[in-house]
């Protein structure tokens, strides 16, 4: 469709490589065929992304095959052991990375020698019928933080839902440019790569990021929408803060990954006055994003005197057309507004499908997150943490991120996390782990005492330990079970 509809407009700019949407689709033509003569069942990618990305998603589609990028920031082992988990597949692999796939599949590609051969292959495109729109399009390993990487299967359909319940074609301006710089292997860059297209605007790639390159490529390439994680939102507002970037250009800028912290977001609210804040909140069973908070809405909070308003800077906003989103009781009963629960979503864009484990959604369709959250009043959605991190102590039942929201706020903090950890007259003891504000030595006392004065006294941090950094994946989200590994044998 993009290709029809606008031959010549610049799709993808990847360092010294530039591609309109044309060549895009040829590359992802001949592409199709290379796969298709490998005689392969699976596609595989190791590599930073950058341009390999939007190409090998669509070629592999076209070759009627599923496409799974996957972690190059695991060890060897574990990038083989997950290549061994796919049937018969093609493994194409940055250079640097070849040695990381080791013998895991008896066909693989160098990203350069597959670029060169799908310059020129014959496409495989003639005769294939078109994809079943509920085969499987892309699989995309969970983290795997607490236990197996779990497979998820996105079918055609749930993709193209959410890309077109969310974006209208060609909605983008000519001179529309999105920075992305979120992880290959995440939805989030699954998924900006399928919605950036479909809207027409241009793809600027930094697949490592700098927070000093990505100023500069804002002002370079015009960029006009981003999206960021919440470790990068906290370096940009580092170098915004040294002064001279105005970003004239920046629209709309995007966070999620990750719970973000209040006093960060109203930072970046403060240096860039004329952007657009969105919150996107999603995971990788649902395709991507299912709730937003929008630019209104940000400055509406920001500015808000009435406490309900305001606190919907904390909220991850409204569900996105399309989707139903539902709190439930450890009953199964659907809970009222303001009730704390697991939070269930139901949608097209919902895959809940997992290899080797098959649907995991109800009778009716809707899939658990194990997220616990809350829905307000006027629908907005407040996400409390995975009901995995749940603190249980003295029999009372924690989360973590009620705490984190209390501790944040406090001048000296400038990252925290909560943790449980085990601990013989408890069961578990709450530690809080603290970054603290750079040049402050923080008083353990003075931070148990902020949250004493917010919370009731069994909710106060039994102990408070600080760090130089709190440990988080590419896309932000904190590692508590490395935090707590670190903590074990600490005890009241």
């Amino acid at each position: 469709m993009a290709a029809s509809s606008n031959p010549d407009r610049t799709a993808v700019v990847d360092g010294d490589l530039r591609l309109t949407t044309q060549q895009l689709s040829d590359l992802a033509d001949g592409g199709a065929g290379v796969i298709a003569q490998s005689g392969a069942q699976h596609v595989a990618y190791v590599g930073i992304g950058g341009a390999m990305l939007p190409t090998l998603i669509f070629a592999s589609a076209r070759a009627g095959l599923s496409f799974t990028p996957l972690n190059y920031r695991l060890s060897a082992e574990g990038v083989q052991a997950l290549i061994e988990r796919l049937p018969e597949p093609v493994v194409i692999v940055d250079s640097r990375y070849r040695d990381m796939v080791g013998e895991s599949s008896k066909r693989v590609l160098l990203s350069d020698e597959f670029l060169t051969a799908a310059r020129s292959a014959e496409p495989a495109t003639e005769g294939l019928a078109f994809p079943d729109p509920d085969s499987v399009a892309i699989v995309l390993f969970t983290s795997g933080t607490t236990s197996k990487p779990k497979a998820v299967e996105l079918s055609h359909n749930n993709l193209t839902s959410y890309v077109t319940s969310t974006v209208e074609f060609e909605s983008a301006a000519e001179t529309d440019a999105a920075l992305i710089c979120v992880p290959p292997y995440h939805i989030a860059g699954v998924g900006a790569a399928l919605t950036n297209l479909y809207a027409g605007r241009k793809m600027v790639y930094l697949p490592n990021f700098d927070a000093q390159e990505w100023v500069r490529l804002i002002d370079a390439e015009h960029v006009t929408t981003a999206t960021l994680v919440p470790t990068m939102l906290d370096r940009v507002v580092t170098v915004l803060e040294a002064g001279g970037h105005d970003l004239p250009s920046l629209r709309n800028l995007a966070y999620g990954g990750s719970k973000v912290g209040l006093p960060l977001v109203r930072r970046a609210l403060e240096l860039l006055p004329n952007v657009g804040f969105v919150n996107a909140y999603g995971l990788t069973e649902t395709s991507s994003t299912i709730a937003v908070l929008g630019p209104d809405d940000h400055r509406v909070a920001h500015s808000a005197t009435d406490a309900a308003v305001a606190k919907r800077l904390g909220s991850v906003g409204q569900p996105v057309p399309g989707i139903e989103l539902q709190i439930r009781g450890e009953d199964g009963t659907v809970l009222a507004p303001g009730e704390t629960g697991e939070l269930f979503v139901r949608g097209e864009q919902v895959s809940g499908r997992y290899t080797e484990i098959g649907s995991v959604l109800d009778e009716d369709g809707w899939f658990p997150t194990r997220d616990i959250a809350i829905l307000d009043e006027d629908g907005y959605l407040f996400i409390g943490g995975r009901s995995d991190d749940t603190i249980i102590r003295g029999g009372e039942n924690i989360a973590p991120a009620e705490l984190e929201e209390v501790l944040i706020e406090h001048s000296h903090v400038r990252d925290v996390a909560v943790v449980g950890v085990e601990d013989p007259e408890w069961g578990q003891a709450i530690v809080a782990v603290v970054v603290p504000t750079v040049g402050i030595d923080p008083d353990p006392e003075e931070l148990r005492e902020h949250v004493r004065k917010s919370l009731r006294g069994s909710r106060t941090p039994d102990h408070v330990v600080f760090r130089d950094e709190l440990p988080t994946t590419p896309t932000g989200k904190v590692l508590r079970r490395e935090i707590i590994e670190t903590l074990k044998g600490l005890h009241a």
